[in-house]
């Protein structure tokens, strides 16, 4: 009986495998040999453990004190300058004064108006009284160069403080 090519192929391809199998397993002497000599080193010696830091130790004694994390204080700025609650904001109130380019003025003298592009990309007027920015920041002068104006920022006391702020005409 006769076997064609094609019922040969299976059976060489595992009388090749097992062929190749019978030549790996040499060897093994060596490495056994070796993991024998590593096992045999004496291990390096261990870093010394660090000293310890002795910390002095503190004693509280404010307990007469205000606590600080006491949700019904106050703070002492009672009197100083508060946001209006009642105002109705103004367009760019919606944009952080980062986000806002002056790009030009119109007029002159007492009548300057100061062109301010948003990130919306729509280019509004802006005079002294008009607020801008995302901390109640209201304009007090308008310059060819420069518009300056003050912003209400929290002092973390519960009350607010005023800080000047510049927008400078960009060069193109």
């Amino acid at each position: 009986m006769r076997m064609s090519l094609s019922n040969r192929l299976p059976w060489l391809l595992l009388l090749l495998l097992c062929a190749a199998l019978t030549a790996c397993g040499g060897g093994r002497g060596e490495l056994e040999k070796w993991v024998a000599e590593v096992k045999a080193k004496p291990a390096p010696p261990l870093e010394p453990l660090p000293v310890m830091q002795q910390f002095e130790t503190f004693e509280y004694t404010a307990q007469n004190l205000r606590d600080p994390f006491d949700q019904s204080f106050t703070g002492e700025g009672g009197n100083g300058p508060r946001p209006d609650p009642g105002r109705r904001k103004q367009t760019l109130e919606m944009f952080s004064l980062d986000g806002m380019k002056m790009v030009g003025t119109l007029g002159t003298g007492k009548a300057l108006v100061a062109l301010v592009m948003a990130p919306d990309k729509v280019t509004y007027r802006v005079q002294p009284g008009t607020y801008m920015g995302q901390s109640d920041g209201r304009v007090t002068a308008v310059y060819e160069d420069r518009i300056e104006l003050v912003e209400l920022v929290p002092d973390g006391a519960g009350g607010w403080l005023e800080r000047p702020a510049k927008m400078a005409l960009e060069d193109n």
